[in-house]
């Protein structure tokens, strides 16, 4: 595998050939990336390496469905231990889950259930998982295509959960033995933190009106009762929204000061200034992309195309670095 760049937006083609890729990892020299069919791609060196993981249940077919979000500790490199969040069926029901999973030999393998029973539905399966400053948890899950649970706080559907990395409830979260950290989402599936630690999310609004919301504990997000520049008493307001433009915004990274956040319909890589409140389109014509990851010196980012709703390219999917941000 060479690497090759694209002269006039100034990325990289890292990899190639990527399965339905969702999110990206990097440790030490290495980045890994989750596909939605069920493997992880480990890619250092020029070399990619598949490796399947093997669950307790099968992976569920429907729309947005799959292996998504994975995390890996600090620690990772002693213990080969990460965390995984994917989708099942049973009895004809739809549901995610949060594992932790190792690397033995040839594959990964499932060795323990952290969180069970996140409602899965025909769309809006959530998806992202992070490893918080505090070193907790961060989940991001759909409302499972029933809008109404969003607002249910009995429920983990259409929520931001935060969880102890043994899987118990954080003490200090906002409601008495519960995940929730935040609701009133309705399908968000990019997290990231700045410089002091404040978290921000990505969310796919209905009908276009998709939005970035400054994430504060125990708030409501407002979804299914208000979009875009409505208010009601005790819901919070997007930091901004796309209107009646789409991005479907995806996987999301902080670098430099600003947002970068993956884009689908919107089909590139978006930067989101945060002091300003305005977003721009910094690499465009690669197609739908699913995630962003900061490095030292750039940004990596996945495209998505062979999702199903995408038009794959020859080599498609990629991984893509870009340096020249400014």
């Amino acid at each position: 595998m060479h690497e090759t760049t694209d002269s006039e937006q100034g990325f990289k083609v890292i990899a190639q050939n990527l399965d339905e890729p969702w999110e990206i990892v990097k440790n030490g020299e290495a980045i890994y990336i989750s596909e939605r069919t069920g493997s992880i791609v480990k890619i250092q060196d020029g070399e990619k390496n598949r490796m399947p993981v093997e669950l307790s249940a099968d992976l569920s077919n429907q729309p947005e469905a799959g292996l998504l979000g994975i995390a890996f500790p600090d620690n990772f490199s002693e213990t080969r231990t990460a965390y995984a969040y994917y989708s099942y069926q049973e009895n004809e029901k739809y549901y995610q889950r949060v594992v932790i999973i190792q690397a033995k030999n040839t594959k990964w393998t499932e060795m323990e259930i952290l969180l069970d029973k996140i409602p899965g539905g025909t769309f809006h399966q959530g998806g992202r998982i992070e490893i918080g400053p505090d070193n907790k948890l961060y989940i991001t899950t759909g409302d499972a295509t029933t809008p109404e649970l969003a607002q249910d706080k009995g429920s983990l559907a259409g929520k931001i959960l935060r969880v102890n990395i043994d899987g118990s409830v954080p003490e200090d979260n906002p409601f008495t033995d519960s995940y929730v950290y935040s609701y009133g989402h309705r399908n968000p599936q990019g997290l990231a933190w700045n410089e002091d630690n404040q978290l921000y999310a990505t969310e796919h609004g209905s009908s276009a009106h998709d939005e970035i919301n400054r994430i504060i504990k125990g708030e409501n997000y407002g979804w299914p009762a208000i979009r875009g520049d409505e208010t009601e008493a005790d819901m919070k307001e997007p930091v901004i929204h796309s209107g009646s433009d789409t991005w479907a915004p995806s996987g999301m990274t902080f670098f430099n000061g600003d947002f970068y956040f993956a884009s689908l319909a919107g089909e590139g890589l978006r930067r989101f200034d945060p002091e300003n409140k305005e977003q721009e389109l910094v690499v465009s014509d690669v197609g739908r992309v699913r995630d962003a990851l900061a490095a030292d010196n750039g940004i990596y980012f996945i495209t998505n195309n062979t999702d199903g709703r995408g038009k794959p390219a020859e080599k498609d999917d990629r991984l893509l670095f870009i340096s020249k941000l400014n």
